[in-house]
Formats: C-alpha cells, sequence, structure tokens
C-alpha cells in the first residue's frame, strides 16, 4: 500500500502529535497531485520542501492563480525560522475551494517523540476528513521527560506511567488512542489514522507492531473510523513500514 492510500490522505488531512508531524506533511506532498501545505499553528520555514510558498492573508483567492505545486500557504512569517498558521475555519474555507489535498500541521510538539495536547490543542477545522495522529516508535524504552516527552505531566495523566518512569508500548498506545491525546477532537465523521514512525530496523517494527495492536484494541468503539495503524519510516523512500488492521 502507498503512503497516501495508507494514510487515506485525500481533501482536508490533519497531522498532529510527535516524532514525524514535519516529514509526514511533506512526504504527502511530494506524493500527491496538487497538495497545499499549511498550518493552524506556527510551522517551521519549509521553502525547500514544496516548490514556493506564499504569504497571504487571503489564501483561497491566492489557489484560483496558482500554477506550482505543491504549495505552501501561510499567512506571516512571524520570525526569521518559522511562519504562523491561519485559523481553522481559514483552513476550512481554503480545503473547501480547493480541488487537491490541504495538508495542515494542526499542532506543536518541540521536537519531542510523544506528546499530549493542551486545552487549546489541537487546532482542527471542524471539516477536517483525516486526522493523522504521530507517535515515534524510538519512545518506548526512554524515559518520561521533558528530553523526549513535550508536556510529559500530561502523557503521565493519561497513562500508567508517572514522571520519569520508563515508556512501554500500553503507554504510547494510550496516548495515540486517547479522547485527551492523539484523538483529542477529531469530529464524528471523520477518519483517524495513527501512525507509528521512526521505524528504522526490526526491531522497532516489533515495538511498532505492539502499540498498533493495542491502539487498535483501544479505539474499536469510536464515533469516527479509525481503519487501521501505519507503521512508517517517512524518511525512507518508500515510507510505508506495515499496515495493521
Amino acid at each position: 500500500m502507498n503512503l497516501s492510500d495508507a494514510l487515506e490522505a485525500r481533501g482536508l488531512v490533519c497531522v498532529v502529535g510527535a516524532g514525524g508531524k514535519k516529514t509526514t506533511l511533506y512526504a504527502l506532498a511530494d506524493r500527491l497531485d496538487r497538495a497545499i501545505v499549511t498550518a493552524t499553528v506556527r510551522i517551521p520555514i519549509f521553502d525547500e520542501q514544496v516548490t514556493s510558498v506564499e504569504v497571504t492573508e487571503k489564501p483561497r483567492s491566492y489557489i484560483q492563480t496558482a500554477s506550482s505545486w505543491p504549495l505552501g500557504l501561510v499567512p506571516e512569517q512571524e520570525r526569521e525560522d518559522r511562519y504562523r498558521g491561519y485559523d481553522p475555519q481559514t483552513v476550512a474555507e481554503l480545503a473547501d475551494a480547493h480541488d487537491g489535498p490541504t495538508l495542515v500541521k494542526a499542532d506543536g510538539a518541540r521536537t519531542r517523540w510523544l506528546k499530549a495536547p493542551n486545552e487549546r490543542e489541537p487546532q482542527l477545522p471542524a471539516t477536517v476528513d483525516t486526522v493523522l495522529p504521530i507517535a515515534s516508535a524510538k519512545v518506548v524504552g526512554k524515559p518520561l521527560t521533558e528530553e523526549f516527552v513535550h508536556r510529559p505531566e500530561r502523557v503521565a495523566a493519561l497513562t500508567d506511567c508517572e514522571v520519569g518512569h520508563e515508556l512501554d508500548c500500553e503507554a504510547v498506545a494510550t496516548v495515540l488512542a486517547s479522547d485527551e491525546g492523539g484523538l483529542k477532537g477529531v469530529p464524528e465523521g471523520a477518519t483517524a489514522v495513527p501512525v507509528v514512525n521512526m521505524v528504522d530496523d526490526d526491531g522497532l517494527a516489533t515495538t511498532a507492531k505492539k502499540i498498533a495492536r493495542r491502539v487498535l484494541a483501544q479505539t474499536a468503539d469510536r464515533e469516527f473510523d479509525v481503519p487501521r495503524v501505519v507503521l512508517t519510516q517517512m524518511v525512507a523512500d518508500d515510507p510505508v513500514v506495515a499496515v495493521v488492521k
């Protein structure tokens, strides 16, 4: 199964979590026709990952004349190293006006490998079609500290793992599958495809499959579809390592 099919990357797609959001956005943009890359939160400068980045407060107007893809759209360069994102309603309107996929970074994680959202996250448009909650397989065996986890105290509140203790597969799966974790704010009728990234060798593949099976066991009764968990190595030429259903 190719990456876009595995992740059901059609329409309005939001990526959340930690351990590969940006690489997922760029891998999809590189493989999809007429892709837009944008954000509802801050996003690091990504000009080299798309054909061009247009800074505009009126993104719907710009796509009418766009001719090069994938295209980045942002409202402002906030600092030298990052852009500001649009509000979720603007992104929803942009996606509705576009005849290709709209790929959205919808929360932040400060390059950590696991996270749980705060009260303001994620910033999901109400009309999102697919949500991709991400975690890194490499976080298993690491301590629940700020070195590896964004907001470790929130992860501790969702799991049986205390701050400072070693994370196991069950804890990572619980975060991905939780309505206060990776699946927070996913609307009824949308599809959620959890992603376990950084599956760089056979040992990590075994770990990731354990996480995936636990995620599926915990999401059987959701009001939205969780059809599979995808194991990936997003920096590889063929990013899909395995699909667990």
